[in-house]
């Protein structure tokens, strides 16, 4: 009897336990989601009933509110450093980076209790990371009126954050107080997977769950063959075993996806882009909008299942390879800066549509676009996902960048770059680059004048630098991400990104009917420099007959122009 007892007291316990743990998703049958309050509260309770559950902060974000980062460790050991020593595989999970897009936060929510409560299991191999919500400012600002294409749930959060930045377009400029803190958790994580979840835009479609991955030519080597050849392929096949039908994420480039897609190109803004230059499997998943809401989140949740599934199984072939593709960064001489998506390659995908046409719009009388839903279709289609470099540039042996270009060499350190400020006043033999031409945006871009077809020129000089500018050696693991920054034509570096802007105006002058003299005097004591006047005007009518510009024209070769004008100011030693 005594027996009898304890066992209905257990299972009692556990049902209550389990009652006492439901979500706002769970009490109202999906139809609404967690606020930001009750998701940190949920993970407190876990945290504080779970000893393998570990709740911290890390960093701050622009809404004022800490960014947290929940831990699932089997052992209870949450010392990432410990952790890889153990062999452990690292899985780190972003929720909310556009709060309109909850399905992961809900799905996350769950999972880490069932994994808590013996639900469901997790190997003993793997480690879950989980940011429970990346963009809070967003999250707060809560309405039922966002996202009106959106199916479900009632009320959900902003896509922009508290600055009003898309989070997803800030992960190597880091503008938000959000991006240095995710900076920083994934920096502490190296995580060997990462998972960005997400909800789709666009077309109509059968399928509940798309999944973007990172570009595998981009990724590169063995790595960029495993996720082509088996991680992808593995996942599509555990989605399958769980009633889903996973497709590429729908980018497609006609008015529907009808005729095919190209892959979507994750450049370092993105975060699998970013996770990209540190060596990390990184995706995206994209439930569909028009799903209902409780469709997407457990197809959201059945996902991270598979990703749990698929890495601890592949756990050594992943360990691997990931090191040896930061060892091969190190030694690597020679580097992408720019790619372009194959137009003559293509592989054929399962898609499951619908039929679309044109009917005249309530609203304007003119044909407009409608997917028709009780005629389904399955068919192939183009999906093209082979991406080939198109220029390179050749690996340094450092880079020095001068202290006073503080914002780049703060975030270098919060991506843990290896770096030293030089201890005296040195003369060092540099590769400079000088910009020669670009191309600003008219609007703004997410808070920059984004600069693009940047062309520069090379030469060497004797650069004079300080105590205290960092000389930074590219022996390192974060060489990749070092050339995409700081080399300026690279489509994400720095440059681009405005942090170098002043360099494009020039500060110091000359009054014409002064430096007409001056000029002179320093022409005819430099016969090469006449040599070079004359040949330019030989060749150039408009610049024979243009008397300014032959002055500008003497200036800028004298010693009287400032040497920082249009001088990038990140050198190369060689």
């Amino acid at each position: 009897m005594r027996k009898l007892f304890a066992a209905l007291l257990c299972l009692y316990t556990l049902s209550t336990q389990a009652q006492d743990l439901s979500t706002r998703y769970e009490k109202t049958a999906g139809q609404q989601t967690a606020t930001y309050p009750e998701v940190i509260q949920y993970y407190q309770q876990l945290s504080k009933r779970f000893p393998q559950i570990n709740l911290r902060t890390i960093g701050t974000t622009d809404a004022g509110f800490p960014l947290h980062l929940v831990t699932y460790s089997p052992q209870k050991d949450f010392d990432f450093n410990s952790l890889r020593k153990k062999n452990k595989r690292i899985i780190l999970i972003n929720n909310g980076i556009h709060p309109g897009e909850p399905d992961g936060i809900d799905a996350s929510m769950m999972l880490l209790r069932d994994l808590a409560t013996g639900k469901t299991r997790i190997p003993d191999n793997i480690i879950l990371a989980v940011i429970p919500v990346y963009n809070i400012g967003g999250m707060l600002n809560r309405s039922p009126w966002y996202r009106v294409d959106q199916n479900g749930p009632d009320a959900f959060g902003f896509r922009g954050n508290a600055q009003n930045l898309d989070l997803n377009r800030d992960f190597i400029k880091a503008d938000s107080k959000n991006a240095r803190a995710f900076q920083q958790i994934y920096q502490l994580t190296d995580p060997d997977v990462f998972v960005d979840n997400h909800v789709s835009n666009g077309a109509d479609y059968q399928h509940i769950m798309t999944l973007l991955t990172t570009q595998h030519n981009k990724l590169g080597g063995p790595m960029g063959t495993f996720l082509h050849e088996t991680f992808e392929p593995g996942l599509y096949s555990l989605m399958k075993t769980k009633g889903y039908d996973l497709v590429p994420y729908v980018n497609h480039f006609g008015e529907t996806p009808d005729s095919g897609w190209v892959e979507f190109t994750d450049v370092p803004r993105y975060s699998t882009g970013y996770t990209t230059l540190f060596h990390t499997f990184g995706f995206v998943p994209e439930t569909h909008m028009l799903k209902p809401y409780p469709d997407r989140v457990k197809a959201t949740y059945a996902l991270m299942e598979c990703f749990i599934q698929f890495t601890s199984t592949h756990s050594e072939t992943i360990r691997e390879l990931r090191a040896q593709t930061k060892a091969a960064s190190i030694s690597q001489q020679r580097f992408p800066l720019a790619w372009e998506t194959n137009q003559q390659a293509y592989s054929l995908i399962n898609f499951k549509g619908f039929t679309s046409g044109y009917k005249p719009s309530a609203i304007s009388g003119l044909p407009r676009l409608y997917y028709d839903r009780s005629k389904p279709y399955e068919r192939k289609v183009k999906f093209y996902n082979q991406a080939t470099a198109t220029r390179f540039v050749e690996k340094p042996a450092a880079y020095i960048i001068p202290q006073g270009w503080w914002a780049v060499i703060d975030l270098l350190k919060n991506n843990k770059v290896q770096m030293r400020p030089l201890q005296k006043d040195t003369t060092i033999y540099v590769e400079v680059y000088h910009i020669t031409d670009y191309k600003s945006a008219a609007k703004p871009f997410e808070k920059h004048y984004l600069h693009t077809d940047i062309q520069v020129s090379s030469s060497n000089d004797s650069i004079r630098f300080r105590k205290g500018d960092y000389y930074i050696p590219m022996n390192q693991p974060a060489n990749r991400y070092l050339i995409e920054t700081l080399e300026p034509t690279a489509g994400d570096s720095y440059f681009a990104w405005n942090f170098f802007d002043a360099i494009l105006g020039q500060k110091e002058g000359y009054s014409s009917y002064v430096f007409e003299d001056t000029g002179a005097a320093y022409l005819k004591e430099h016969p090469e420099l006449q040599a070079l006047l004359a040949k330019k005007k030989a060749t150039d009518t408009a610049f024979n007959n243009h008397a300014a510009a032959q002055l500008a024209f003497v200036y800028k070769h004298s010693p009287y122009a400032e040497p920082e004008y249009l001088r990038y100011p990140v050198y190369r030693v060689r």
